[in-house]
């Protein structure tokens, strides 16, 4: 029970501290709404314009894709960068050398992401259904939720990890940005690459995990699948980039700001660890 109440406190704390800046909720929660309404204001909500079945609109397209990435920012992007910042103030440091185990702490940055993502895909899928009559059926909800828990846990594990190999809040920020904008691009997130793309385009988006992510989540959005539309092997791959995010992040992880951090927050986070 002690263990709870002190995760418990932790996942708030940090929740607090992301509506704290401004600039980063903006763009986890409010961005991907603009981009749906831009989306389908530029290209219409014409059915079967998006490349799939005739009873497709562009809106049926855009919000479980847009979900998805919503949810990659708000884990993989957030915790990439605000782990390795914290870590270059040796606030991560000074956490270390507090009662509060170790576990207690990633398990508050994970959950309060997750919980993050699971808003902003609640109000993206809220729009898509209110705003645009995109499809949802209660059958499919159980379904909705285990994509979800999958993709965000994974991506969440794969932010420590990317972090964990950052030497800095900067190269943190350049390597999740460099690394799920491109993914967004080749996943069928952003644009419908259609039935045939180049080959390489489609061999590097089914390695990665946000097209995995993206397909699971759609599916359970989709008029013409069945219920519950749970895409076990698209999971499958999803459960192994996790594996692999884990594995990554307890082997590198470090507490103490890293010797390749520059900068005055790097200089004062050294100079924390060495008090």
């Amino acid at each position: 029970m002690r263990s709870l109440r002190l995760l418990s406190h932790q996942i708030r704390a940090q929740n607090r501290f992301f509506w704290r800046v401004p600039v980063g909720a903006f763009f986890t929660l409010m961005l991907p709404v603009i981009m749906l309404v831009l989306f389908v204001a530029l290209f219409g909500n014409d059915l079967g314009d998006t490349g799939g079945p005739d009873d497709t609109s562009a809106a049926q397209f855009y919000t479980p894709a847009l979900a998805v990435f919503a949810v990659g920012s708000a884990t993989y992007t957030n915790i990439a960068i605000n782990v390795s910042t914290r870590r270059e103030e040796g606030i991560l440091r000074r956490v270390r050398g507090t009662p509060l185990p170790p576990w207690i702490y990633i398990a508050g940055v994970i959950l309060s992401a997750v919980w993050i993502a699971l808003v902003s895909a609640t109000v993206m899928v809220t729009l898509g259904v209110v705003a645009f009559d995109v499809n949802i059926e209660l059958a499919k909800f159980p379904g909705m939720l285990l994509s979800f828990a999958v993709g965000s846990a994974t991506f969440a594990t794969l932010g420590v990890a990317l972090s964990s190999v950052a030497r800095s809040s900067s190269a943190a920020s350049a390597l999740a940005n460099a690394t799920i904008l491109p993914m967004a691009f080749i996943s069928n997130i952003f644009v419908n690459l259609g039935p045939e793309p180049p080959k390489w385009l489609r061999v590097a988006a089914d390695i990665l995990p946000l097209k995995h992510f993206g397909t699971s989540f759609s599916a359970t959005m989709e008029p013409w699948t069945d219920p519950p539309a749970i895409l076990w092997d698209r999971l499958g791959v999803l459960a192994i980039w996790l594996v692999l995010g884990a594995v990554v992040a307890v082997w590198r992880f470090r507490w103490d700001p890293l010797p390749g951090a520059t900068g005055r927050t790097a200089r004062r986070g050294r100079a924390a660890a060495a008090v």
